[in-house]
């Protein structure tokens, strides 16, 4: 530019601003991912249900709580292993020969049911806690206290808890 001489006319290139009704790319995107979180705690929370699972929740009193109930036969529950009895809501253990225990099956955790017994151990499907079969003590949380014992014995080779 000489001195003395009107500075040239600079065009001025106009970006256009979206409009309110007109979401930017940033404002989009943003969205997208609030709305995946929002999937995503739904997926992790149903993940927690008893159908992911193949748990159930047991409700009501423990078994034996109105009086004595059999439960199954003595020979379905091996040395060392147990035997989940659902309708009953009550596992039955038998740590070593001739020696039963019994345990409300549900977990205390949530209270799903536990499932099943394997390796000396109760294991529930639900969040993987873990119990011993001698006492119904947690092997493995998140349960944070045991199953609670039952009074057990066997009457003609029936179990009888309560």
């Amino acid at each position: 530019m000489n001195p003395g001489q009107a500075p040239a006319r600079v065009r001025e290139k106009r970006m256009t601003q979206p409009t309110p009704s007109t979401p930017d790319r940033r404002t989009v995107l943003r969205g997208v991912a609030a709305a995946g979180a929002v999937g995503a705690a739904g997926v992790a929370l149903s993940a927690c249900s008893k159908a992911s699972y193949g748990g159930e929740k047991a409700a009501g009193d423990q078994a034996g709580a109105k009086g004595p109930v059999t439960v199954g036969k003595a020979p379905t529950v091996a040395v060392g292993a147990g035997k989940v009895f659902d309708d009953s809501r009550v596992v039955v253990t038998q740590p070593t020969k001739d020696v039963y225990k019994a345990f409300d099956a549900r977990c205390p955790h949530q209270g799903c049911l536990v499932n099943k017994v394997e390796q000396g151990v109760i294991k529930c499907p639900c969040h993987g806690s873990q119990f011993s079969v001698t006492d119904g003590s947690v092997i493995r949380g998140p349960a944070a206290s045991g199953l609670p014992e039952l009074p057990a014995k066997v009457v003609d080779g029936d179990i009888v808890v309560g």
